[in-house]
């Protein structure tokens, strides 16, 4: 268990370093560099998603759902304030109500 724990440490490091280190003549083509802008909406994306549409495994678009409702309120609150405390102070009152 250890030499595994260790093992990935090492990769985890390894694929970093790669990245980070400036001594190393490594750099990243502008196509590459635009596909990897989209890398974090896309991981945000999948693990928003299930929370929010689903509920035991199925699709739950339904007015009991609190975490749709609150959802719904913060795309509101984000796209009338662009305010990132408003929006998170908003949709957490509004799903702390509603659950």
């Amino acid at each position: 268990m250890i030499i595994t724990i260790l093992a990935m440490a090492c990769v985890t490091f390894a694929t970093r370093y790669v990245f980070l280190a400036r001594k190393l003549p490594f750099t990243i083509g502008a196509k590459m560099q635009r596909l990897l802008s989209y890398s974090a909406p896309c991981v945000l994306t999948a693990i928003w998603v299930p929370i929010v549409f689903l509920k035991e495994e199925r699709l739950a678009i339904n007015t009991e759902n609190s975490y749709l409702i609150a959802a719904t309120v913060a795309v509101v609150l984000a796209y009338k304030f662009k305010n990132l405390y408003i929006t998170t102070l908003g949709s957490l009152a509004v799903f702390y109500v509603f659950f």
